[in-house]
């Protein structure tokens, strides 16, 4: 991991995606399904807006633990549709972005994501 970002640097970050969330929340309709993008970007914001308030009571590393924890309780989907599971694909894309954000070292994405449940 690089160095470490300060914890207001993280929620400057996530308010940038909190944002760009919103943009897509109101370009839903001029999608080819507009209410799976419109889910996708909820829940996207929904995660940021999380990120965020933890990280109002939490240091920089409990906020990336807590992401990490939280990718790893997420069904795996890759491979179906793109227009299924878009509030399930949207909280993935959004902590993927915010260890893009933080910088985590892809090794440990990598671990947390092999151990994300099946789909039932």
């Amino acid at each position: 991991m690089k160095e470490i970002l300060s914890t207001e640097q993280i929620q400057t970050g996530l308010k940038h995606y909190r944002r760009i969330a919103r943009q897509d929340m109101l370009r839903s309709g001029e999608t080819p399904h507009p209410d799976a993008f419109l889910k996708h970007a909820e829940s996207r914001r929904e995660v940021y807006t999380r990120l965020g308030a933890f990280a109002d009571d939490h240091g920089p590393d409990e906020v990336i633990t807590h992401a990490l924890d939280l990718y790893r309780t997420l069904p795996f989907v890759t491979g179906t549709p793109e227009h299924e599971h878009p509030d399930i694909k949207g909280q993935e894309n959004a902590l993927e972005n915010f260890f893009l954000l933080v910088g985590l070292d892809p090794k440990t994405r990598r671990e947390a994501r092999s151990k994300r449940p099946r789909l039932s």
